[in-house]
């Protein structure tokens, strides 16, 4: 009888240490579309689609609903295929890192 009474308690305490809850977000979080295979950004990093704010930064996306924040990160399947830069020419990406001599 009490073998299975401690079984019965060891089990409940074993089963409430496995939930798993997100820190930090909002029960109902939605994750923002995908963006477009090419996005060209200006002089900010920063691009507005389909209602989302996106923001690069070392490589990475991050989005929100407005420009001002919380911005989450962005999963990477969610990248674009292609970044272009406003104002630079394509002839400016082939010389990087090397000398103008």
């Amino acid at each position: 009888m009490y073998k299975i009474i401690f079984t019965s308690l060891l089990t409940v305490f074993l089963l409430n240490g496995c939930v798993v809850v997100p820190a930090h977000r909002d029960s109902g979080v939605v994750i923002a579309p995908a963006l477009p295979v090419v996005v060209e950004l200006g002089v900010e990093p920063y691009y507005y689609y389909s209602g989302y704010y996106y923001y690069y930064h070392n490589n990475r996306w991050s989005y929100a609903n407005t420009r001002s924040g919380p911005w989450l990160d962005l999963p990477p399947n969610r990248y674009p295929k292609e970044i272009r830069y406003r104002g630079r020419g394509d002839d400016d990406r082939g010389n990087r890192g090397h000398d103008r001599d």
